[in-house]
C-alpha cells in the first residue's frame, strides 16, 4: 500500500507541475481601432461594449485587449497585422480596409442611400455575407458588420459651398483611394491624398484648402481648429468595418464564437447610434464650435450627384468590376422603402 502511497503523491506531484494539461487555455483577442480612447469616441465606446461580453458570455476563457487611436500602426500595419494574425480583430474605416481588400471601394460610390436607415438595411441584409464569403476567400480576413464612420461633408477654409461649382480651385484632401480622388475632380476640386494622421498638420499649414469627412473625425482630431465652412452634402456613408483574422474566428469554441458575434452586434448597435446622433445634430455641434454649416436644398444635391455618382461608379466598374457594383445596387434597391 505504502509503494501505491507514493505512486500516487509522485503523480500529484507532476499534475500540479503542469497545471495547463488537459485544461482550455485562455485566449487572447487583440482588437485594434483609429479613435482616441475615450468613452465619447463611438469606437472606443463600442469596443469597451465588446470586451465586456465577451469576457463575460465566455467566463474569461476569451481575454479582450484593446489597441485604441492606431496603437497597432497605420492602415496597412493594421490591415496587414490582420491578415498575419499577429492581430486578431480590427475595427477599420473603408480605406484601411481596402489596404488588402479593394472591392470596399464601391461603397465610396456617392449618394447610395436615402438615410441611415437605408444604409443599415443594405449592410444587415444577404448582401453582406456575400461580401465577406468573397472577402474571407481572398484575404483571409472576415468581415462581421458594418458601423458608420459618420455622413461625409465638405469642409474648407475658404468659403462656403452651396453647388459644385463653388469647389472649384479648391485642393481638397481626400483618403488615399482613387474612388475618392475621382469624386473630387468630378466636383471641380482638386484631390490631394494624406493620410489620417497627417491631416490636422496638413489643414493647419494650408498643404490643403479643405476635406471630406464625418463630423465623429471633424470632432476627433478637432479639425473644426482650421476650417471654417462646411457644407452638409453627405456625399457618401463612410463606414467601420468589424474585421476578424478568420483562422483565429475557426479557431474558436461555438461558445466563443456566439460571444464574438453578439459583443459585436451590440459594439454595432453603440457605434451605429453614437455615430448617427452626431451626424444628425451636425448643425448645432459644428455651430457651437465656430464653423459655418451650409445646408443645401435637394435641387442643389441633385446637381452634386449629377456630376459626381456616374465617374465614380463607372471607375468602380472598370477597376474594382462590375459584379461588385450592381451586387451592391440590387441590395440598395431591395432595401429601398
Amino acid at each position: 500500500m505504502k509503494w501505491r502511497c507514493g505512486v500516487l503523491v509522485a503523480l500529484a506531484v507532476v499534475l500540479l507541475a503542469l497545471p495547463t494539461a488537459g485544461l482550455a487555455q485562455q485566449k487572447v483577442l487583440r482588437y485594434a481601432h483609429f479613435q482616441p480612447a475615450r468613452p465619447d469616441q463611438p469606437k472606443h465606446a463600442a469596443a469597451l461594449a465588446f470586451k465586456e461580453h465577451v469576457e463575460k458570455a465566455t467566463n474569461n476563457s476569451i481575454k479582450v485587449e484593446i489597441f485604441p487611436a492606431g496603437q497597432f500602426g497605420n492602415d496597412a500595419d493594421t490591415m496587414s497585422g490582420l491578415r498575419l494574425g499577429t492581430l486578431d480583430m480590427a475595427v477599420a474605416h473603408d480605406g484601411a480596409i481596402a489596404v488588402i481588400y479593394k472591392p470596399v471601394g464601391v461603397l465610396g460610390i456617392p449618394f447610395l442611400y436615402e438615410n441611415h436607415e437605408h444604409a443599415w438595411r443594405v449592410y444587415d441584409s444577404p448582401w453582406l455575407k456575400e461580401f465577406s464569403d468573397d472577402m474571407i476567400k481572398k484575404t483571409g480576413v472576415r468581415v462581421m458588420s458594418f458601423a458608420d464612420n459618420g455622413v461625409r461633408h465638405f469642409t474648407n477654409s475658404k468659403r462656403p459651398i452651396h453647388i459644385p461649382e463653388d469647389m472649384k480651385g479648391l485642393k481638397m484632401r481626400v483618403m488615399p483611394s482613387p474612388v475618392f480622388q475621382t469624386l473630387v475632380t468630378a466636383l471641380g476640386a482638386s484631390p490631394s491624398a494624406i493620410p489620417w494622421a497627417e491631416l490636422p498638420t496638413a489643414l493647419q499649414q494650408k498643404v490643403v484648402d479643405g476635406q471630406e469627412n464625418g463630423v465623429t473625425n471633424i470632432l476627433a482630431a478637432s479639425l473644426y481648429q482650421y476650417q471654417k465652412y462646411i457644407t452638409l452634402d453627405g456625399h457618401v456613408w463612410s463606414v467601420h468595418g468589424y474585421t476578424i483574422n478568420e483562422k483565429y474566428y475557426q479557431g474558436l469554441s461555438a461558445v466563443e464564437r456566439k460571444a464574438v458575434e453578439e459583443g459585436t452586434q451590440k459594439a454595432t448597435a453603440i457605434h451605429r447610434k453614437m455615430t448617427s446622433d452626431q451626424d444628425k445634430d451636425a448643425k448645432q455641434i459644428l455651430t457651437k464650435l465656430g464653423m459655418e454649416v451650409t445646408e443645401i436644398t435637394p435641387a442643389e444635391l441633385a446637381q452634386f450627384r449629377k456630376l459626381a455618382q456616374p465617374p465614380v461608379k463607372a471607375w468602380a466598374e472598370k477597376e474594382i468590376g462590375k459584379e461588385y457594383v450592381d451586387s451592391l445596387f440590387k441590395a440598395i434597391e431591395a432595401t429601398r422603402k
